[in-house]
């Protein structure tokens, strides 16, 4: 009965997100597909963590939308998410809330799954809130090479304390509203909010290094749009691998926040 009231529940949400141009067909798809699984085999607390992280990701991509102008044209998709990615941003977090219902005891599962979701909403935060620094973005692999804001791999002051917030939030209701037969400590905590951190820091040196990146020839920037820029014109790839879309850099994100939190438990 729980795993239909997941689906219920997911499916009422997004329905809702689409409705509000927060997901298109088949990110609305997607999200009722992981929600079921999250909402019917987690529970209610789980569910909370996963809606914190959609409506706030979802609001803040909405916010100052007058100093976003002219960035879409960076990534590769608008703010209507879709299949892609949401299972980039959500598919860690489902697996470890599978692996909830087969190690129902453990503790372990839901700090994966809490600091996988702390770890894609630090992202989103930094994404969202790092275009407030009054100054240009710096790439993370030698921070002394300034960019373009929105650009792959470029970090700054106010987009690091927004990953920080954004993975606080969500180590906080991980900490408040834990399942009934866990207790979480300070460290537990700490961990949640630094592997995200973490896992967003990594999200971003991904974007500098391996990510694939391409040129638009008309307008003469870089960004993550292929096949086509906004303008119509066709990209060139001029760095990454092409298979390495933000999809999977998201994917590996999350994986990383939980991967340390789990090397810091078992060790």
């Amino acid at each position: 009965m729980q795993l239909l009231y997941g689906f219920i529940l997911a499916l009422i949400i997004a329905f809702l997100a689409y409705r509000a141009h927060s997901l298109n067909k088949s990110g609305a798809i997607a999200a009722t597909v992981t929600g079921t699984v999250i909402f019917g085999v987690g529970g209610w607390q789980w569910a909370i963590l996963l809606l914190t992280f959609f409506i706030t990701s979802s609001v803040l991509s909405r916010a100052f939308e007058k100093r976003k102008q002219g960035l879409d044209e960076k990534y590769s998709k608008g703010h209507e998410r879709d299949a892609g990615q949401v299972f980039g941003n959500g598919g860690v977090a489902t697996l470890f809330a599978l692996l909830h219902g087969f190690f129902p005891g453990e503790i372990w599962p839901w700090l994966g799954f809490a600091a996988a979701l702390a770890a894609v909403n630090a992202d989103t935060w930094a994404t969202e809130l790092g275009v407030l620094n009054p100054h240009s973005p710096r790439m993370i692999t030698n921070l002394r090479k300034v960019v373009e804001k929105g650009t792959s791999g470029g970090v700054s002051i106010v987009g690091t304390l927004a990953a920080l917030a954004g993975s606080g939030i969500i180590a906080i209701f991980a900490f408040v509203f834990p399942p009934d037969h866990l207790s979480l400590t300070t460290s537990h905590f700490l961990l949640i909010t630094f592997a995200g951190l973490a896992g967003s820091l990594f999200d971003s040196l991904l974007g500098a290094t391996v990510q694939a990146i391409y040129f638009c020839p008309k307008d003469q920037k870089e960004t993550e749009r292929h096949p086509l820029h906004t303008c119509g014109t066709e990209t060139v790839r001029v760095r990454g691998w092409s298979w390495l879309t933000n999809d999977w850099v998201n994917f590996a994100c999350g994986a990383t926040g939980a991967i340390l939190t789990l090397v810091v438990i078992f060790l």
